[in-house]
């Protein structure tokens, strides 16, 4: 008997599939190139971004002038040095709370389990907005203090959300026999629970790393004291206000000052590569945790 294969099994059209790479080429260039351009930007002499006009996709030759300039000590370093550690305490504090709050909902016959889930869906929908946090934050006396960037953000209902889901998924016979054996609920977390959401934890954690390093509308609000900035705002302050950066190169005790394309670049590569750095670490874990929830059986 003859095999007939569907339609949708059939061999490919030679066209569609070119027509695919190209706009799967285009798509890379689009992400690949800009990358390229602010990095070689970032480590050009004045005279080949003015014979190029502007950003340099291929520089002639190689200066690490506007590095030196940016990380000598000055406005950007200690920036640099904020976002980090608000990046590395907010991240750590937020997991921590996410995995407490998620656990907690996630075992029917725990205290006000039924309130504190309605509360924390509620949160999903409703927004107190911006006047309202400012007031708030205001009157706790976190005004212009580092405690103003990871408090009000501390918890993602949504991320919750997903961890709970992920704790419910968990046989509920794994958790009893854990009883069984005298473990309480803390030792249940650790050794059982926390093991098995490696994924979804180091997805989750990611999340908060990527909102609080890219943060800095709370910055601008809460924050007065510019030696207090992080690195999004100072960012902000020299590239998209255009405030010229001469204070980093006297302080570097440069010769001859580096272009200020050059270093508003820098500045730019210096706001993105640590979460670059980051991300490989957590690739592995990251496909399997976007998929939790998603696929029942």
């Amino acid at each position: 008997m003859r095999n007939v294969l569907p339609v949708w099994a059939g061999r490919p059209n030679p066209l569609f599939v070119s027509a695919r790479a190209v706009v799967l080429a285009i798509a890379c260039a689009a992400v690949v190139v800009p990358f390229v351009a602010i990095l070689s930007t970032s480590i050009s002499t004045q005279e080949g971004i003015t014979h190029s006009g502007g950003f340099v996709l291929i520089p002639s030759h190689i200066s690490f002038s506007a590095y030196q300039a940016v990380l000598s000590g000055g406005v950007v370093t200690k920036a640099l040095a904020v976002s980090i550690g608000i990046t590395a305490v907010g991240t750590s504090l937020s997991l921590a709370a996410t995995v407490g709050l998620a656990y907690s909902l996630s075992r029917p016959g725990s205290l006000g389990h039924k309130p504190m889930l309605l509360l924390t869906l509620f949160t999903l929908l409703f927004n107190p907005g911006m006047i309202p946090m400012y007031l708030l934050v205001k009157q706790l006396g976190l005004i212009d203090s580092y405690a103003s960037l990871i408090l009000p953000v501390l918890i993602n209902a949504f991320n919750v959300i997903v961890m709970r889901s992920f704790f419910l998924e968990i046989p509920q016979e794994l958790v009893e026999s854990a009883r069984i054996d005298g473990a309480g609920e803390l030792r249940i977390l650790g050794n059982i629970m926390l093991p098995l959401a490696r994924a979804v934890i180091a997805v989750i954690g990611l999340f908060y790393a990527v909102s609080y390093w890219n943060s800095f509308f709370s910055a601008l609000l809460y924050m007065n004291s510019t030696d207090k900035w992080p690195m999004q705002l100072v960012l902000r302050t020299f590239i998209v206000n255009e405030t010229p950066i001469g204070t980093e190169v006297a302080a570097s005790g440069a010769d001859v000052m580096p272009p200020q394309l050059s270093i508003q670049m820098a500045i730019l590569v210096l706001s993105i590569v640590p979460i670059l750095l980051v991300y490989p670490f957590l690739q592995k874990h990251f496909a399997k945790g976007l998929m939790i929830g998603a696929v029942k059986g």
